[in-house]
């Protein structure tokens, strides 16, 4: 499912700008329609070329088209806007309690290793997975790197995208990406759906593969606060790993909500 994970705040995006200029990066021209996109992305990629990205990563860069589902989907809020019972009902929550507490049972020595790693229990890590992709059922279908090149030229927040196209330009030349890699309509990828620069700070091997992702967003959460025994409700010490999670309040709740029905039993509310 797509949601607003790891969106910056306009604050941070204009500070990443600031950032930009202190290198002495010149950025691209941004647009708000498809029609420079094309010239955009050459301006990119002799930029690219002039900070030393492969001639490999720059030719997956020249791939990619403008993706005007990736925009629609950027411009709407989606099931954010709904109170968290009407959210609960809409991202079937409690399917995902049920499932995940069989899931937490049958898979009991990857989550034990996980929290001793990581401090995390397995309730909010399950909720997220259920969440994000149905427990990696839908993972999406949209051209990764079209999708942060859509983004990046998209005025609306064209900083923040731009460092996540460096990052995704940086994971092709790793292989962990390619011209060809399909996600999320954010360019989300995994089960538990990364932005190409949290793979980079975060991931912990192929994302596809459900413990590796379980293990990237307890390592992304434990980097963002988690202490190992603090609880994760509203108000509580782990609350705000989760908010690091995703912006979007009804969310955060959600995911505390169902975490703890995984973690402290079917009734727990």
């Amino acid at each position: 499912m797509v949601s607003y994970r790891q969106l910056a705040t306009a604050s941070f995006a204009a500070l990443t700008m600031l950032g930009w200029m202190a290198t002495g990066a010149s950025a691209a021209q941004c647009g708000s329609t498809g029609a420079g996109f094309d010239s955009w992305k050459s301006q990119l990629a002799g930029e690219a070329r002039a900070r030393g990205v492969s001639g490999s990563a720059i030719a997956a860069l020249m791939t990619t088209s403008y993706s005007r589902a990736t925009i629609a989907a950027d411009r709407s809020h989606g099931s954010f806007a709904l109170s968290l019972d009407q959210f609960l009902a809409k991202r079937g929550g409690p399917a995902i309690a049920a499932r995940g507490r069989g899931l937490k049972q049958s898979n009991a020595a990857l989550f034990a290793s996980i929290q001793q790693r990581y401090g995390v229990p397995p309730g909010p890590l399950i909720a997220i997975w259920g969440m994000e992709t149905g427990f990696g059922s839908q993972r999406g279908n949209q051209n990764v790197l079209s999708a942060v090149a859509t983004l990046a030229y998209d005025c609306r927040r064209s900083a923040y995208f731009t460092d996540q196209l460096y990052a995704a330009l940086k994971l092709v030349e790793r292989g962990t990406l390619s011209a060809s890699t399909r996600g999320s309509m954010h360019g989300e990828v995994g089960q538990t759906q990364f932005l190409p620069k949290t793979i980079l700070d975060y991931g912990t091997g192929n994302l596809d593969v459900a413990a590796n992702a379980l293990n990237s967003t307890a390592n992304f959460l434990k980097a963002h606060g988690w202490r190992a025994g603090a609880g994760y409700q509203p108000g509580e010490p782990n609350f705000g790993a989760i908010q690091a999670w995703n912006a979007a309040s009804v969310y955060e709740r959600a995911i505390a909500l169902i975490g703890r029905q995984i973690d402290g039993g079917e009734g727990a509310r």
